[in-house]
C-alpha cells in the first residue's frame, strides 16, 4: 500500500516529461478521478488536472500525512500540498480503488484544509 501511495504522490509531483511513465505504470488507462473541484477520466484527463494544480501552486509538492490504511482493493490516505519542507497549505484525503492488475482505477478525493 505504501508503495502505491508513494507512486501516486510522485505522479502528482512529477514534471510532465516524467509523469507519462508513472501514469502508465500505476494508473489504469480508464482511471477516474473525482474531488470537490474536479472530475476527470483517463490518463490525459488526469495529466491535464495535475498540470493545472502545478500552475495554480507553482513550486509546491505533495507529501504524505499520517498512516496509509487499506483493505481488499481500496487504500485511503491523507496528503499535504505546500512548499517543500513547510507546513502544507492544502490537506486532502483520498480513497483509491485498484483494478485487477493492482493499478489505480478510481480516485475519490476530499479536501480537509484549503486556503481562504
Amino acid at each position: 500500500m505504501n508503495h502505491l501511495v508513494d507512486a501516486y504522490l510522485a505522479t502528482w509531483n512529477a514534471a510532465p516529461a516524467d509523469r507519462e511513465q508513472l501514469l502508465v505504470e500505476h494508473f489504469s488507462p480508464d482511471v477516474s478521478y473525482t474531488d470537490p473541484l474536479a472530475q476527470v477520466s483517463g490518463h490525459a484527463g488526469l495529466d491535464a488536472l495535475v498540470d493545472g494544480v502545478h500552475a495554480q501552486f507553482p513550486g509546491f509538492v505533495f507529501t504524505p500525512v499520517g498512516a496509509v490504511d487499506g483493505h481488499h482493493d481500496r487504500i485511503r490516505f491523507q496528503w499535504g500540498l505546500g512548499p517543500a519542507g513547510a507546513e502544507p497549505v492544502v490537506v486532502g484525503f483520498d480513497v483509491v480503488v485498484l483494478d485487477e492488475d493492482g493499478r489505480i482505477r478510481d480516485v475519490h478525493g476530499f479536501l480537509d484544509k484549503v486556503p481562504a
